[in-house]
C-alpha cells in the first residue's frame, strides 16, 4: 500500500510501498476513507521519527481482531478515531486525555506509531465511534482532533443562547468553534491576524471580526460591542501574544478557555483569578467517551469541514504551506 512516511534523513515525506498492517489485540484495520494534515504532524519534522505521517483520519473497518469481534462493531462500519492507541481506558488519565494514560503504554498515530496518511491503518477499537449518515467519511478526518477540541472547549464555556464568545485564532480549530458556536445560539467574535481567514470566518457565521495586529483599538472595540467584554475567550492560537491580550477581552468573571499550546509559559494575575475577575479552564480531544456527544453534535447541526482536497503525492508542499503560515483551510487527502 501506498503510505506518507518522514524520513529523517532526507528531512521531507516519502511516498512509500510498504506492507498492509494486520489488526493486533484489541485493533481494527480501517480502510482510510480521508486524512488531513494538522500543525501538530509537521512537528515530527523536528524530532526526527520515520513513521506514517498524521494523526486525524476516517474510515471503514476492514478487518477485526478476534480479540474485538464482539465490540459492537461489523466490517464495513464507516468510523473516526482518537489518534492514541494501547491506553487502557480505565485511569483518571484516560477520562481526561488517553494520551496521558497512566499505564504508559500508549501510542501516538503519526508520532510514536503509524498514522493515517495511508490506504490502510490499524487503530485501537476502543476509541473508535461509528459515524452517523449524515456525516460523510470523506471529509470526516478533521472531526477527529480539531472538531473535537473545538467542541469541547465551546461545550465546557457552559455559556447559554446570546452570550458572547470570542474565538481568538481563526484557523482549523477557530472554524469549527465559530460553527459549533452558531449552532449554540451564541454570538461570536473571531480575531486573527489575517484578513483571508477573517472573511471566511464571516462566512462561517461570526458576528463580527477583528484583526488584532492591523487594528490597534480591537480590544476596545469589542468591549464596546458586547457592552463590557465577552462572556468567554477560546485561545486556539498557539501565539503567547494571543495568551497576552485574551484576557482584556473578557467581562468581569468571564471564562479564559486555553486551547492553543504556546511555546512559552503564560502569565497570569493571581488577584484577578482570586478576585473572580477571570476564571481559566483548558480542554482538549478529550477521551473517547466523550466522542460520541460531540459527533452527534456535528450531525445534528451539520457542522462542515472547511477543507482543500489534496494529493498524497502533495504532502511535502502542504508541510512547506504549514511551516509558511499559508493554510487557510484544513489540507485533506482522500484515499
Amino acid at each position: 500500500m501506498k503510505a506518507a512516511q518522514w524520513s529523517p534523513e532526507e528531512k521531507r515525506a516519502v511516498i512509500r510501498d510498504i506492507p498492509i498492517p494486520q489488526p493486533g489485540p484489541g485493533q481494527f484495520r480501517i480502510k482510510m476513507a480521508s486524512a488531513s494534515l494538522c500543525h501538530s504532524d509537521v512537528m515530527l519534522a523536528e524530532v526526527g521519527h520515520s513513521k506514517t505521517l498524521g494523526h486525524e483520519g476516517a474510515g471503514f473497518i476492514d478487518e477485526m481482531h478476534e480479540s474485538v469481534a464482539d465490540a459492537g462493531f461489523h466490517k464495513s462500519d464507516k468510523v473516526g478515531f482518537l489518534y492514541i492507541d494501547g491506553c487502557c481506558n480505565q485511569c483518571a488519565a484516560c477520562r481526561a486525555l488517553p494520551l496521558h494514560c497512566l499505564g504508559g503504554k500508549q501510542k501516538l498515530h503519526g508520532f510514536s506509531t503509524d498514522g493515517f496518511f495511508a490506504e490502510y491503518a490499524v487503530v485501537d477499537a476502543q476509541n473508535c465511534v461509528r459515524l452517523p449518515d449524515a456525516i460523510d467519511v470523506k471529509t470526516a478526518a478533521p472531526y477527529f482532533c480539531a472538531g473535537l477540541t473545538a467542541f469541547h472547549s465551546v461545550d465546557s464555556c457552559d455559556l447559554t443562547e446570546g452570550q458572547w464568545l470570542a474565538v481568538v485564532g481563526a484557523g482549523g480549530l477557530g472554524q469549527f468553534a465559530i460553527q459549533i458556536g452558531k449552532a449554540m445560539k451564541l454570538k461570536i467574535i473571531a480575531v486573527d491576524i489575517n484578513d483571508e481567514t477573517l472573511s471566511l470566518s464571516k462566512e462561517l457565521g461570526a458576528d463580527a471580526v477583528y484583526n488584532s495586529r492591523s487594528n490597534e483599538g480591537y480590544v476596545a472595540d469589542i468591549k464596546q460591542l458586547t457592552q463590557g467584554g465577552v462572556d468567554a475567550a477560546c485561545v486556539f492560537s498557539a501565539a503567547n501574544a494571543a495568551y497576552s491580550s485574551a484576557p482584556s477581552l473578557l467581562r468581569f468573571g468571564g471564562l479564559l478557555m486555553a486551547v492553543g499550546i504556546p511555546p512559552n509559559p503564560i502569565s497570569v494575575s493571581v488577584k484577578d483569578l482570586i478576585g473572580g475577575r477571570i476564571r481559566i479552564k483548558g480542554e482538549s480531544t478529550g477521551s473517547s467517551q466523550r466522542m460520541q456527544k460531540g459527533v452527534d453534535f456535528f450531525a445534528k447541526h451539520r457542522i462542515t469541514t472547511t477543507v482543500e482536497h489534496r494529493k498524497l503525492e502533495d504532502m511535502n508542499d502542504m508541510i512547506d504551506e504549514l511551516h509558511a503560515g499559508n493554510a487557510m483551510r484544513r489540507k485533506l487527502v482522500v484515499f
